[in-house]
């Protein structure tokens, strides 16, 4: 169990300190890039970022479902099914919410898409900071 704990908390506490520092700077100063430079900054955003966030994404992923597998302690099946949840909920959120939002905005500054993905992404930085809260009190409860 312990490896599989440290899998989780190696892709899901970066991925925490990432969401925030996403939902706090990078997403808010889109706004300052300015129209002539936005396109390329975005898009140098979106290609470097990628690099970053999905083999992060990927192991927290595969880590939550192979917690489902082996449910022991201290890991419950409630709390195994929760992780996993907030997994799903960060996946769909990503999915349907933020990467149209990109798509919006790879042809150019929108202020709605913005706003709309500034606002849409507050769902994966709770979800996150919840998953990461999660595998911080697995990890207190690790017998040896």
């Amino acid at each position: 169990m312990k490896p599989l704990l440290l899998a989780q908390a190696a892709s899901t506490l970066p991925l925490v300190g990432l969401i925030w520092t996403i939902q706090l700077v990078q997403y808010p100063l889109f706004a300052r890039v300015g129209e002539a430079a936005f396109t390329g900054y975005h898009a140098g955003h979106s290609a470097r970022i990628t690099w970053v966030v999905l083999p992060l994404m990927l192991a927290e992923l595969v880590s939550a479902g192979l917690l489902l597998t082996r449910i022991e302690s201290p890991v419950t099946g409630a709390t195994a099914w929760l992780g996993a949840a907030l997994v799903g909920v960060i996946w769909l959120s990503t999915a349907f919410l933020q990467v149209p939002r990109h798509g919006e905005l790879a042809s150019g500054f929108d202020a709605a898409s913005h706003q709309f993905l500034v606002a849409s992404n507050w769902l994966r930085t709770v979800a996150w900071t919840a998953r990461g809260g999660l595998v911080l009190w697995w990890l207190s409860r690790l017998d040896g």
